[in-house]
């Protein structure tokens, strides 16, 4: 149990009969309102791929530890409406979006849909991993297997915080939630695949 953050494959976004507030109607309701504002649509999502560790075809993570952290980070490090836009979307999409699609329609743990452009929540990821010195090249890359949130919970974090020390290692579990979205912002990117909490 507990609230996870994973990718969709095309079946999946597409079925109309996908429960969750998934499929159909979320994804005929992004492409109205893409259409709306000018853009092409969004259709060229993957196939859901067999599972192989380590291969980086698939995302999933768990959401554990207390989002306190992140939440006074972003506060201090982000412009006042950007907190907002990193924490309270419910689908990342491969899309720009310079401002989210809210649909009235339900998703896991909310009565709408609030769908963020992956290339936005990938600039205020970053922009955080820099304020706190996040070092991205010990942090696992490919999370198809709760690898990230491994990584923070088994104590390798600890582990490298004590010989790279920084900003980052003084709240782990800030740390923990400026990677999940980094990282499912580029797995996005990368793959063309929508991203969900399930």
């Amino acid at each position: 149990m507990g609230i996870y953050l994973v990718s969709v494959g095309a079946r999946e976004w597409f079925d109309a009969d996908e429960e969750e507030g998934r499929g159909g109607a979320v994804a005929a309701g992004l492409n109205e309102e893409l259409r709306r504002r000018g853009l092409p649509p969004y259709e060229s999502v993957p196939e859901d791929t067999e599972f192989v560790r380590g291969s980086g075809l698939r995302f999933e993570e768990k959401l554990v530890p207390s989002m306190d952290g992140l939440v006074h980070l972003a506060r201090e490090h982000l412009a006042p409406s950007e907190p907002e836009a990193l924490l309270d979307w419910s689908v990342l999409v491969p899309v720009s979006l310079d401002v989210e699609v809210e649909l009235p329609v339900e998703s896991s743990y909310s009565d709408t849909t609030v769908i963020a452009g992956a290339p936005q929540i990938l600039d205020l990821a970053r922009r955080l991993a820099e304020a706190v010195r996040l070092p991205l090249d010990e942090i696992p890359e490919a999370c198809d297997n709760l690898d990230l949130t491994m990584w923070f919970l088994d104590g390798e974090a600890e582990r490298v915080a004590a010989t790279r020390p920084g900003p980052w290692g003084e709240d782990l579990d800030a740390a923990f939630y400026v990677a999940l979205y980094l990282r499912a912002a580029q797995h996005s990117l990368r793959r063309g695949c929508p991203i969900v909490y399930s």
